[in-house]
């Protein structure tokens, strides 16, 4: 299935979102916490097989910038550095689809990892 492409890209920084709309009326709001724990780069995900690596302590994660990755992905800068990862249209839209599923997921690998999702350390940042 190819997933249409957002009209409308917006972030919510108060609350931590990504909102992307489309032409048919549909929007829908992404935690920038699912994304970035679902991030598409091999860093998260692998070289392939078994090898993704569960990311933990990213509750207060935020964008830094989103940039288009010519018309079929956005490359999201997040502000804990991280920015290996396009995310296609499809993919993006595949989350939006079944964030509940992600979410729940993610949530059951901490608990089995005995992870977190709080940050480990004091967070700041430069000015």
């Amino acid at each position: 299935m190819t997933a249409p492409t957002p009209t409308r890209v917006h972030y919510h920084k108060s609350t931590r979102e990504l909102e992307l709309g489309y032409a048919n009326g549909e929007s829908y709001r992404l935690p920038v916490e699912l994304l970035r724990v679902y991030s598409p780069s091999a860093e998260v995900r692998g070289h392939g097989g078994d090898t993704a690596v569960l990311q933990v302590g990213k509750k207060d994660v935020g964008l830094q910038n989103i940039t288009p990755a010519g018309n079929y992905a956005l490359k999201l800068h997040f502000d804990d550095g991280h920015d290996s990862g396009l995310f296609s249209w499809n993919y993006l839209y595949d989350l939006a689809q079944h964030q509940t599923a992600y979410w729940e997921n993610y949530l059951q690998r901490l608990e089995e990892a005995g992870a977190s999702r709080e940050p480990t350390s004091i967070q700041f940042k430069q000015l």
